[in-house]
């Protein structure tokens, strides 16, 4: 553009000097300089406007490059902003859930922890009432099984008992054979003495009788209740 405009100015002047001579002298040379001059004075001023419309182009693309460059600095700026609030609002985020996490997982840890326990205390309530059966059962057995041998230990003691009285009654019984007999001879003895005894009264009451020339009375009968038998 500079060169262009340069250029032009020194063409005028040409132009300009060539239209001095030309009006001076009037001649053919002189004319057909100043022709010369004139058309390359237009060429210079296309050339101006070429540099120009280059120029404005040049600007416009400068501009555009300019704008783009400021846009991506601005996009790039925005997305460096956006970045640094999208970790800060990231690391927020994070923060808040990772609390509810932790506190939606400790509630869920503790109903866990919770459904254990009640699980392990039923085992183990279950596991005591099984060995407190057991042991019942086991104290039941043994009382049983005691008293089983406490009522051997007694017919055994029993029957030692009874085989000790049995051989102390067969021991007299060995020892004095004679009084034995003894007693059971004597009141046979008694017997016959009483029954000799009331024979010879029954013979003798009729002699008496037959001598005194009366008939022996007969006992009255006892009236009234026969006697109690002692």
């Amino acid at each position: 553009m500079d060169a262009a405009a340069k250029a032009l100015d020194a063409q005028l002047d040409r132009v300009g000097k060539a239209r001095a001579r030309a009006q001076k002298s009037n001649s053919a040379a002189a004319k057909q300089s100043l022709t010369s001059a004139n058309a390359k004075l237009r060429e210079q001023r296309v050339k101006l406007a070429e540099a120009k419309l280059g120029l404005a182009k040049a600007s416009a693309m400068d501009a555009v490059r300019h704008a783009e460059e400021s846009a991506k600095k601005a996009v790039s700026d925005m997305a460096e902003k956006l970045s640094a609030k999208a970790d800060k609002e990231l690391d927020k985020a994070v923060k808040a859930f990772t609390s509810r996490w932790k506190k939606a997982r400790a509630k869920a840890d503790a109903k866990k922890v919770k459904a254990a326990e009640k699980k392990a205390t039923a085992k183990v309530k279950s596991a005591a009432k099984k060995a407190a059966a057991k042991a019942k059962a086991l104290e039941k057995k043994a009382a049983a099984k005691a008293k089983a041998e406490a009522r051997k230990a007694k017919k055994v003691a029993s029957k030692k008992k009874a085989v000790r009285k049995a051989a102390a009654k067969k021991t007299p019984a060995k020892k004095s054979p004679a009084k034995k007999t003894a007693v059971k001879k004597t009141p046979a003895r008694k017997k016959a003495a009483a029954k000799k005894a009331a024979t010879k009264a029954v013979k003798t009451t009729p002699k008496k009788s037959a001598a005194r020339g009366r008939p022996a009375k007969k006992a009255p009968g006892r009236r009234g209740r026969p006697p109690k038998s002692a």
